[in-house]
């Protein structure tokens, strides 16, 4: 056996001095084998580095213990969402692998079918989709749980935040402070979290009795390099506004560089409010007054109700839908008196 080349069953067991039949035993934790022997076979596999494929293991036992989470790209939000994964598979006997399309996704979702249907049934037990492009059916046999769910009608069991108060938390605090031209950046369309973060906004306009200007609603596309050129067209046009409610933290940061290249202030001259709370938040110039949503725990119990989904246990909720509360820092002020 080369040093290189990759260590097979049949290595472990020629080495131990066994059947592959038996190291097959010992790899599934099978009866039939004797202490000592199965002493001596485990300390060959730690010996040689031996790792069952899994592909292999999956179609013997229907299982490879190994969860997925599919994600556009790494950015604040999913980075969050994985610590909060990360801190659910521990001790639970499940792997965590994390598939990024690396924001290249020209067809997100091709992106999504592809790994899904690749993924399921031979390298996955479950996975969780993280801000779907595409309102998907459950895969058979592979459980799937959606983070941010998409749009349009689906029976994925689904995490989410309360977007709608969120929104409304957020504009009304703008509104208390005095502003009454308060634009907003949108969201993803396609995501369910966008259209309520604008209906919020919308709502809370209305209770105060503020008439929604149209001209004022911007893309954002939770994407930094959108919001920022909608931010610049907002703020060199004729009766700027002195607010900005941004549908995600990003997007409300790239509202701030937009303002700072323009010589405004914030919040001397503009005030501005996020969506999320990511740390990011908490460390640009000024400290961003945002939404906070926790995204942790979406990954925590998304993670906790795919494993539950995966062992047949039964689910309580299958669409939890977590409290949003709002953070005020530094963006934020009231408007001043003419």
């Amino acid at each position: 056996m080369q040093p290189s080349s990759r260590v097979t069953i049949r290595d472990v067991a020629a080495r131990a001095g066994v059947s592959v039949a038996t190291v097959s035993k010992v790899i599934n934790e099978r009866y039939g084998v004797s202490a000592a022997t199965l002493a001596r076979v485990r300390a060959v596999i730690e010996e040689l580095g031996y790792e069952a494929s899994l592909v292999a293991q999956s179609l013997r036992n229907h299982r490879t213990n190994v969860i997925g989470i599919l994600v556009a790209d790494l950015e604040p939000f999913s980075t969050e969402l994985l610590k909060g994964a990360a801190d659910a598979i521990r001790g639970s006997g499940f792997e965590l692998v994390v598939y990024s399309a690396g924001g290249r996704t020209g067809d997100p979702a091709g992106w999504e079918k592809r790994y899904l249907s690749r993924l399921s049934g031979t390298l996955v037990d479950g996975a969780v989709l993280v801000t779907p492009a595409v309102s998907l059916e459950a895969v058979p046999g592979t459980p799937v749980v959606a983070v941010d769910p998409h749009t349009g009608p689906s029976h994925l069991p689904t995490i989410d935040s309360d977007n709608l108060r969120g929104a409304q938390l957020a504009t009304e605090h703008l509104l208390e402070l005095g502003h009454r031209r308060i634009a907003f950046l949108t969201g993803r369309p396609d995501l369910e979290s966008a259209s309520l973060r604008k209906a919020g906004y919308l709502r809370a306009l209305e209770a105060a009795g503020v008439p929604a200007d149209e001209r004022l609603i911007r893309d954002g596309a939770y994407d930094p390099e959108v919001s920022a050129a909608s931010a610049h067209a907002l703020l060199t046009g004729p009766d700027r506004p002195t607010a900005v409610f941004a549908a995600n933290d990003i997007s409300a940061i790239a509202t701030v560089g937009a303002a700072r290249d323009l010589g405004l202030s914030v919040p001397g001259d503009l005030s501005v409010v996020g969506f999320d709370n990511v740390p990011e938040s908490a460390l640009c110039t000024p400290p961003l007054t945002t939404v906070d949503q926790p995204i942790r725990e979406m990954g925590h119990r998304a993670i906790s109700m795919l494993i539950a989904l995966i062992n047949g246990d039964e689910v309580e909720r299958t669409h939890v839908t977590l409290d949003t509360g709002l953070v005020v820092r530094s963006s934020t002020q009231a408007l001043p008196r003419h």
